[in-house]
C-alpha cells in the first residue's frame, strides 16, 4: 500500500490571531461596547462601491443559519477563532472589495480593528464594502426553514453603522406557502434598502426538497425564472445586485435580467480548482456578471493559505486573468505578508 502523501498546512489561524487578542473581543463586549460604533464612525468609507464595474465580496453569514459543516467537519465554521482568523487572513488581500456578515460578525470585526489598531496594526475595513446580512430565521434542517425570516439586521442599524449595503435571499420551494412569505418580505427589504441608501443584494434560488433536504435547482430555466421575479421587486432596482449559483446555460440566465450578477461560491470542495474553473466559466457568460460573493470555498480551501484563494479569485473577477493565471497568482500569495499584527 503506497505511502499516503501529507499535504503541508499552508495556513495558521491562531499564529496569525493571536489567542490574548482574540479573549479581548469578549471583554470589549463587556467593559467597552462603544468601540463598535467609534470605529465604524470612523471607517474610511468607497466613496464609488465598484470602481471597476466589479465586486469580490467575501461571504461570512453561514452560521447564522445554523450552517457550521465544512466537508467532513461538522464544526468546522463554529471555531470562531479559526473563522476570524481566516476571515482576516482573506482581508488582507487587496483585491476583496468587502464583507457580507452578521451583526455579531461585522462586530467581532469593529472589535478586532480597535484592538490591533492600539496594537500597532492597521485597519482592514477601510476602502471595504460592510454588507449586513438580514435574514437567516430559515434555519437549516428546521421543518420552518422556508419561513426565512429577517432576524439579523435591520436597515436602521446599518445606517448607524454607515455600512454600504444589505444581503437577503429568498428560496422559492412551488410547494411551500412560507415561500411566498418570504418573497414578500425580500420585496419590503428592497424598499427599506432604497429609501436607507443602501445596495441591495439579492439571493433568489429554486429548490425542491429531496430526502429531507432542499437542494438547489441549477438549471437555466429555474434560474431564469428566478432572476426574473428578484429583478421586479421593490420599488426600484436601480441598486439592486443579484447573487446566484452558476449553471449549464448560463448565459440564458444572465440574458433574464440587465441587473449586475455575482456568483455565489455553494458548498466546500477543499480544492481551489474546479471553484476556480467554475468562476471563469461563469464570468464569461454574460456582460451583466460582475463578480463573485463568495464565502466557505474562499475562508477555507482545503490547506491552502486563504489569502492565496482571494488573490486567485479577485485576478479572475478585477483582471479577468484565466485559470493559469489565477493559480500562478495563488503560488505567489501563499504565505505572504502582511501579518495582521506588526
Amino acid at each position: 500500500m503506497p505511502a499516503r502523501t501529507l499535504v503541508p498546512k499552508l495556513f495558521d489561524p491562531v499564529a496569525f490571531l493571536p489567542s490574548d487578542l482574540f479573549a479581548a473581543i469578549t471583554d470589549v463586549r463587556i467593559e467597552r461596547p462603544a468601540i463598535v460604533q467609534e470605529e465604524a464612525e470612523r471607517r474610511k468609507r468607497r466613496s464609488i462601491p465598484a470602481p471597476d464595474g466589479n465586486l469580490v465580496i467575501l461571504a461570512a453569514d453561514h452560521p447564522g443559519r445554523n450552517v457550521l459543516n465544512v466537508k467532513d467537519d461538522p464544526l468546522g465554521m463554529a471555531d470562531r477563532h479559526a473563522y476570524l482568523a481566516r476571515i482576516l487572513r482573506v482581508l488582507t488581500c487587496p483585491g476583496i472589495d468587502g464583507i457580507m456578515g452578521t451583526p455579531d460578525l461585522i462586530e467581532d470585526l469593529l472589535i478586532l480593528t480597535r484592538l490591533t489598531k492600539e496594537r500597532g496594526g492597521a485597519s482592514l475595513l477601510d476602502d471595504r464594502l460592510l454588507v449586513g446580512c438580514m435574514n437567516r430565521g430559515g434555519l437549516r434542517g428546521t421543518a420552518f426553514e422556508m419561513e426565512d425570516t429577517f432576524t439579523a439586521f435591520t436597515t436602521e442599524r446599518m445606517q448607524a453603522l454607515r455600512m454600504d449595503g444589505a444581503k437577503f435571499m429568498f428560496r422559492l420551494d412551488p410547494a411551500d406557502p412560507a415561500s411566498g412569505r418570504t418573497i414578500l418580505a425580500c420585496a419590503d427589504a428592497v424598499s427599506q434598502c432604497v429609501r436607507a441608501d443602501l445596495t441591495a443584494f439579492l439571493e433568489p434560488l429554486p429548490v425542491k426538497r429531496v430526502r429531507g433536504m432542499y437542494v438547489v435547482q441549477r438549471t437555466a430555466q429555474d434560474l431564469a425564472g428566478m432572476v426574473s421575479v428578484a429583478s421586479a421587486m421593490g420599488p426600484s432596482s436601480l441598486n439592486t445586485w443579484l447573487k446566484i449559483p452558476s449553471c449549464q446555460g448560463l448565459e440564458k440566465v444572465a440574458r433574464a435580467t440587465t441587473l449586475p450578477i455575482l456568483i455565489l461560491g455553494g458548498e466546500v470542495t477543499g480544492n481551489p480548482l474546479p471553484v476556480l474553473k467554475d468562476l471563469q466559466a461563469a464570468l464569461q457568460a454574460g456582460p451583466n456578471i460582475r463578480g463573485a460573493l463568495i464565502g466557505r470555498n474562499v475562508i477555507f480551501p482545503g490547506p491552502d493559505d486563504p489569502r492565496a484563494m482571494a488573490a486567485a479569485v479577485a485576478a479572475l473577477v478585477h483582471d479577468r486573468s484565466d485559470v493559469r493565471g489565477a493559480q500562478a497568482v495563488m503560488v505567489a500569495e501563499r504565505g505572504k505578508e502582511p501579518r495582521l499584527l506588526p
